[in-house]
């Protein structure tokens, strides 16, 4: 693909440079290993789970998605636990589906870092094993918890945020103001991503962050803190940086509403089919300059079957490498020169689910995401 921007400098290790000791970790073609260190059991015995944030944001929807998609091919019904915006629901609804009795396997979009030790300890408890995407406590990691907490996983939160402001700037001519809106404060990710905006405008002097207002990863919150923002600066907006494309795309209707959108910029994070369209289509002119390629469905379905292959025995915890229990998956920056390829079937290749099944770590490009400075 055209422009494409792996995340992390150890993308050589991604697909057949990976060592034999983590290949010896899994089997191929789901033939569950004679022995392995951590407690198993029979798929009869185990309940899939998964958790986002809300369900109307179109990542989360695709990690619903994805997680059901693996359930199909596992032959496993999947239960969904939305937190709607509060960590007490979140935690509240894994703990209801572990006091059933089944085991869990999680994967688990958690509302913040600090959800994690709670999460951690109520499948542990059970049994049960689990993979966190996205958002975890900077001293907290699988190996120090124990084998129930598989991996940890992530896109480069840094890299996808330089991804949408290098290309946000660049439309905006090198010059004028941004107003940027993050996720949620306590998310790791979301600071990454703001991390990296920071670190493209340094290098652009006639480039202005005008204000930083969190929208919580909604669409509805993203609108409302727009019209804010506009009421509070008016034309000194010339650009919208954003943290995720749900909330990209409440900011883009807050602008058309006032009349700017001819001239605004905008960028966001996730590529997700709606703002793909609008790079292509580009209904209201050349404005949407970039965002970065991943799938809920995807980290959703990877982080699923890693835990799903702990519990049945089909991996062992303890040979897993450390990249594979705190890793980058791989992202691709997205523009108007190569959108059109991310189009089709949600830009995500057919066969990818089943590739997936024989190998969960082929998406593996690198080893953790260093903690954002400053």
């Amino acid at each position: 693909m055209n422009s494409t921007l792996k995340s992390g400098v150890g993308a050589k290790l991604r697909h057949g440079a990976m060592t034999l000791a983590a290949l010896s970790a899994f089997t191929l073609g789901g033939a569950a290993q004679a022995e392995v260190s951590q407690p198993t059991y029979d798929k009869s015995d185990i309940v899939l789970v998964t958790t986002v944030i809300n369900a109307t944001n179109p990542y989360m929807a695709s990690w619903i998605e994805g997680s059901k998609a693996l359930g199909e091919k596992l032959g496993l019904p999947v239960e969904i636990v939305q937190s709607n915006g509060s960590s007490q629901t979140q935690i509240a609804g894994i703990q209801a589906l572990a006091a059933k009795g089944k085991k869990i396997v999680l994967v688990t979009n958690p509302l913040a870092a600090s959800d994690v030790p709670a999460i951690a300890n109520t499948v542990k408890q059970n049994g049960g094993y689990m993979v966190v995407w996205w958002n975890m406590p900077p001293n907290m990691e699988p190996s120090q918890v124990g084998d129930h907490f598989v991996a940890f996983g992530t896109y480069n939160g840094v890299t996808a945020g330089e991804c949408g402001a290098k290309a946000l700037v660049e439309k905006m001519g090198g010059k004028g103001g941004i107003i940027a809106l993050p996720g949620v404060l306590d998310s790791t990710v979301s600071q990454e991503r703001v991390a990296g905006l920071k670190n493209v405008i340094k290098d652009y002097p006639e480039i202005t962050l005008l204000d930083e207002q969190p929208a919580n990863w909604d669409q509805a919150i993203a609108l409302k803190t727009t019209q804010q923002l506009v009421a509070k600066y008016g034309d000194q907006i010339d650009g919208v940086w954003t943290a995720d494309d749900g909330m990209m795309l409440g900011a883009y209707e807050a602008i058309k509403k006032a009349g700017m959108i001819d001239e605004v910029k905008f960028s966001g994070e996730g590529a997700y089919p709606p703002v793909v369209d609008l790079m292509v289509n580009q209904p209201d002119g050349d404005v949407v300059a970039g965002s970065s390629f991943h799938r809920g469905y995807k980290a959703a379905a990877t982080g699923l079957l890693i835990a799903y292959k702990a519990a049945v025995g089909e991996l062992d915890v303890a040979k897993l490498s450390e990249e594979q229990r705190h890793g980058q998956y791989a992202i691709d920056c997205v523009t108007p020169s190569n959108a059109a390829t991310f189009q089709e079937n949600g830009g995500i290749d057919p066969t990818w689910l089943d590739r997936l099944v024989e190998d969960p770590f082929m998406d593996l490009v690198g080893g953790p995401v260093a903690a954002p400075q400053g």
